[in-house]
């Protein structure tokens, strides 16, 4: 049975939060958010699309943390490939600290194998930035619950080129055309995908979504990016290296995330990044 939230902007609905959910276990159980929309009532996010079913509107997703897949369907095996295993974990709600209208902030455990490995606590808000766009804003604190040194990886650690998904991801819908994807200074997939961006924008059929890496740290996390195969936006966790977390310590990440009405040039979108930041 799922059990869910609604997510709400200067007092329209703009999302919907699942936070507990009957999903397959290959598919990893996880809360999401989905639908999302803009201001004006599009979707901009897809849940369990053909091609990735696996793929859960927007939330955290990791292909390998210790060895277990919280990303759903297969798991790559260095020298083997794509491959089929019963290591499948789930992210289980343990409990809301705080829950208004605008955001909530979220407790939760990432279980496999009968072992809590990690405990995240998750932070979520909207706000409005103008009449035709809002942000949803979207922290998570991980720390390793076990006591010995765990890390997070990726397809791309355990031999996969280009592939180093895995953290915050967000699945927009298929359309006829891809979408058009650009950052401050770039455009394309190929020159956005891997870039270490301040921002990068995913604009569609009337719609626009521009992703800031906004963690108060030096170092940006690569973004993920896929246009042509299907429309996703996520950053790296561990896009060249396993990334390691002690016992006891805390991986912590932000990233807020602009929805707008229509297509925005890139001094908007540039704009409207600034301000989502800081408000």
């Amino acid at each position: 049975m799922n059990h869910s939230l609604v997510l709400r902007c200067a007092g329209r609905p703009v999302g919907r939060y699942a936070y507990r959910t009957d999903l397959e276990r290959h598919l990893s159980p996880r809360p999401y958010l989905h639908p999302v929309t803009t201001l004006a009532g599009t979707t901009v996010t897809e849940l369990c699309p053909a091609d990735h079913p696996h793929h859960l509107g927007a939330g955290v997703a990791v292909p390998d943390a210790a060895g277990r897949n919280f990303w759903g369907g297969r798991t790559f095996v260095r020298g083997q490939g794509p491959v089929d295993l019963d290591n499948h974990g789930v992210q289980r709600h343990q409990g809301f600290k705080l829950h208004d209208p605008d955001g909530f902030v979220e407790d939760l455990t990432w279980t496999a194998g009968g072992e809590v490995l990690l405990r995240e606590r998750r932070t979520v808000a909207a706000a409005e930035l103008t009449a035709t766009a809002w942000a949803l804003d979207f922290t998570f604190s991980l720390t390793n619950a076990t006591g010995e040194e765990k890390s997070i990886g990726s397809p791309a650690t355990n031999g996969r080129p280009g592939a180093g998904y895995g953290g915050f991801f967000w699945r927009a819908p298929k359309e006829a055309a891809p979408p058009r994807v650009f950052t401050a200074d770039t455009d394309g997939e190929e020159a956005g995908h891997a870039a270490r961006a301040d921002w990068l924008a995913l604009a569609g059929d009337g719609w626009t979504l521009v992703f800031a890496g906004a963690t108060a740290e030096t170092r940006r996390d690569p973004w993920f990016v896929r246009a042509a195969e299907y429309p996703g936006v996520g950053s790296s966790l561990a896009a060249d290296d396993r990334l390691a977390i002690t016992p006891g310590d805390t991986v912590v990440r932000r990233v807020v995330t602009v929805v707008a009405d229509g297509t925005l040039h890139r001094d908007e979108a540039a704009a409207l990044v600034r301000k989502a930041v800081t408000a």
